[in-house]
């Protein structure tokens, strides 16, 4: 392979990804949301940390959440909105560094696919706010085999004593 089809060959190739990233964020931005805010209510209500994960999709570095280690029974919250979004009746230990849950709460997540990595995956935002939780993969226990890998700063955690 010569050099110039090297090029012409890389070039189609990351345009290809643009175009589905492109599209990934039209099908995002198309989607509505009960609760919104504009960038600086966001930014001002959430904490610099949990800002980049739920508003920007960035991910907080692995075994770096105290909710990793939560084994009192009650709800997971996302941290943008209070949406009740997982329980600890469907948490376990993955080994992966961040919270992970069998299923969420019946209707508080919704999915989409994101191209970040150029290959597809299936990232998990809270149904109510939109904001980015983590991703959900094929590789979870019974009974539903999925694993939802999920940011703890984009969580919070409340014990079954305080809910009322």
């Amino acid at each position: 392979m010569n050099r110039r089809r090297f090029l012409l060959s890389g070039s189609l190739a990351a345009l290809a990804v643009g175009s589905a990233g492109a599209l990934w964020r039209d099908e995002a931005e198309a989607e509505t949301f009960s609760v919104t805010y504009s960038e600086r209510e966001w930014r001002a209500r959430l904490s610099q940390d949990a800002f980049a994960v739920l508003r920007q999709e960035a991910t907080e570095r692995p075994f770096t959440s105290p909710l990793l280690n939560v084994h009192e029974t009650g709800l997971f919250h996302c941290a943008g909105c209070d949406n009740s979004v997982y329980s600890t009746e469907a948490k376990y230990d993955s080994g992966t560094g961040w919270p992970s849950f069998w299923e969420s709460v019946a209707g508080s997540v919704g999915t989409k696919t994101d191209y970040v990595l150029v290959y597809p995956r299936t990232e998990v935002h809270c149904a109510q706010c939109g904001g980015h939780l983590g991703h959900v993969f094929d590789d979870g226990p019974p009974p539903t085999g999925k694993r939802h890998c999920i940011n703890g700063v984009a969580l919070r955690f409340e014990p079954s004593d305080k809910q009322s």
